[in-house]
């Protein structure tokens, strides 16, 4: 059980929401508290077995705790994000309800903030040295320890490293501006945003560093309710499980980018998902990555679960002879998967994960001049790439400082090149690996913003992983490398353009898919099943011309049958009878249009094709005929 204890003036609370099925039953209304010592705690699963001693050690901390602040007012706050490895609700409440009757019988004044629900909170804290204490509480032979996550040589089977790396990024000092497409830099409390609203929300996110969330995001819903991806209980938090629907957009994705990549001159390759703390470089370059990983032990070594394919394609680098003539050398890999642990409370269905799939390219430059040269190449090839998904996007240059001011004119010719104002950010010292980066950012309807595609100048590993050229003099060299996903994780696309969706769904639009995205992009509806054999003959000629076609071959009445087509987004619809065989021209219902259109069949074809150009193509993924087709996700 871990616990956080905060000495307080006061603390309110306000019950919003069920998180969880076996959320209390309470009146939901503001609770105010004044002097009293807050207890935060998680029960974790460890303690299941053993939760009447776990209980009783943690009123023993609360009590001593209690008597060094001198407060006889305890307020027990149930607050799951302490821990990565929570128990069972139905253990975590009644260890709440056990230490809460201990701590009434010693004469303590006792709140419990209710279990099971999103609360909204205000906390003041004193502020002095005994005001914020942690503890880990554990049953083992009567002791109660205070762990700290992290250290070396002492993880379980299954532990957690935070990157010194993180720790280094929130000592340093930052600073954010706006750059104008001209050049002029404003610091982002006195620029005039005027329309650019997403800019001021993308700003006010950076600044601000709140990431977490306490409901979920609406594309969250919208993932599940059209069958594409849905939470997976049964792994840890921030792993899903795709539906066909949803495999086949995340193929696509995938696909278009990996052409876009191996068109640009990366080699692909491929390289294990785990690796040991016992390489000196890697575990220094771990340090080095903002980000927290999953450990895990087997046997006597800890190894961690890969968060980038970077010290994959170091190592293979490192193992190589590379000349000058082969620069630049460019690696890619499509990571299933990549890791990164992130923390409980900023889970947000596919805006933060655990677990996601990453295109990884890593480009090795002789020299700054030539890294800045593939910097902006790749910088032009992540808004090809995001252009195909129809998004819009914020642009982010961050570095430090002092490069910044030695290469302003770079910066400004590539935000001039968008043609709209970017957001900059400067930082004192050099807390990770790289010395600049840019990212495109997507801001969705909780004015949060996740990064999409990234480029970053590395000036450190090269030496941490022994990579060198060798020159025309016949001597090693140290290179300069680029960290680059011209699309950010695989997810995080399909995340935007379902948040994109949902703001056109309010807007009183309907919300759509790129056509050469959509699950399902011609969906035929026979009148009756007399029309079902026409229909699979102009299935079988719209799918010979690639094109995802099927069939509502269900006993419902035509208006049943349109609502469930325009309830899974199918952009093309069409009713097949008499009329329609006939005339050898169609109705069609064109969802980009909101209105019906008349096509021969020749003419949607060529429609089709001109939407989707030459992007990644994969056929139907479900049976051909609706009736054959399962339910997958619960929604529907």
């Amino acid at each position: 059980m871990r616990i956080l204890t905060v000495h307080s003036d006061f603390i309110e609370f306000e019950p919003k929401r069920k998180a969880i099925k076996a959320a209390e039953e309470i009146e939901k209304k503001l609770k105010r508290v004044e002097e009293c010592l807050v207890v935060l705690s998680s029960v974790e699963s460890g303690d299941e077995d053993h939760f009447d001693e776990i209980s009783k050690k943690a009123v023993a901390e609360v009590e001593s705790v209690s008597e060094q602040v001198k407060t006889k007012n305890i307020v027990l706050y149930p607050w799951v994000h302490l821990s990565d490895k929570p128990s069972r609700p139905d253990v975590a409440l009644r260890v709440l309800k056990n230490m809460e009757a201990d701590l009434k019988k010693k004469g303590y004044t006792v709140t419990r903030a209710p279990f099971g629900w999103y609360k909204a909170f205000n906390l003041k804290c004193k502020g002095h040295p005994l005001s914020e204490l942690s503890r880990s509480i554990i049953a083992d032979n009567g002791k109660t320890e205070q762990i700290t996550e992290g250290q070396s040589g002492h993880l379980s089977s299954f532990e957690i490293i935070e990157s010194e790396s993180l720790k280094g990024e929130e000592e340093t000092k930052h600073e954010f501006f706006i750059m104008d497409p001209d050049g002029t830099l404003t610091p982002v409390a006195d620029y005039k945003y005027g329309q650019n609203k997403n800019l001021q929300k993308f700003a006010q996110y950076e600044t601000h560093k709140q990431r977490e969330s306490d409901i979920p995001p609406p594309h969250a819903e919208l993932m599940r309710k059209l069958s594409l991806v849905d939470y997976e209980p049964s792994s840890d938090a921030g792993n899903f499980r795709w539906y066909p629907k949803g495999w086949m957009m995340k193929y696509l994705i995938e696909e278009l980018v990996k052409d876009l990549t191996i068109a640009y001159g990366a080699m692909p390759i491929e390289s294990p998902i785990m690796y040991s703390f016992n390489h000196p470089a890697i575990e220094k370059y771990m340090h080095r990555f903002p980000a927290r990983q999953y450990v895990l032990k087997s046997g006597t070594d800890n190894y961690f679960l890969r968060f980038a394919a970077c010290f994959g394609q170091f190592l293979m680098c490192s193992d190589s002879h590379i000349t000058y003539n082969n620069l630049p050398v460019k690696l890619f890999e499509m990571t299933h998967y990549s890791f990164r642990r992130e923390q409980r409370g900023e889970l947000a269905a596919l805006r933060r994960l655990r677990t996601f799939t990453m295109p990884d390219m890593h480009t090795i430059a002789k020299d700054l001049p030539n890294a800045k040269k593939y910097f902006v190449e790749q910088y032009r090839l992540s808004m090809e790439n995001l252009d195909a998904f129809e998004l819009d996007y914020e642009s982010a240059f961050r570095a430090q400082k002092d490069f910044f001011e030695e290469n302003k004119n770079w910066y400004i010719k590539m935000v001039k090149e968008r043609k709209r104002p970017a957001l900059i950010e400067l930082f004192d010292k050099r807390f990770a690996y790289f010395i600049t980066k840019f990212e495109f950012n997507f801001v969705d309807n909780q004015d949060k913003a996740a990064a999409l595609s990234t480029v970053q100048i590395d000036v450190e590993n090269a030496e941490r992983f022994d990579i060198s050229f060798v020159d025309k003099n016949n001597e090693k060299q140290r290179p300069l490398l680029l960290h680059t996903s011209i699309s950010g994780a695989i997810e995080r696309i399909v995340y935007a353009i379902l948040e994109k969706a949902y703001t056109e769904q309010i807007q009183g639009k309907k919300p759509m898919f790129p056509v050469w995205l959509s699950p399902v992009q011609v969906r035929l509806l026979p009148v009756n099943e007399d029309f079902v054999s026409n229909c699979k003959k102009i299935a079988e000629t719209l799918a010979k011309q690639k094109i995802r076609v099927d069939i509502d071959d269900r006993s419902e009445r035509i208006g049943k049958k349109i609502r469930k087509a325009e309830q899974e987004w199918i952009p093309y619809i069409i009713v097949i009878g008499e009329k329609e065989l006939a005339s050898n021209k169609f109705n069609v219902r064109v969802r980009k249009e909101q209105q019906e259109i008349p096509f021969t069949e020749k003419a949607l074809i060529k429609r089709i094709k001109e939407e989707t150009k030459d992007l990644p193509y994969v056929p139907l993924t479900l049976p051909m005929l609706v009736s054959l087709q399962p339910i997958f996700s619960q929604m529907n």
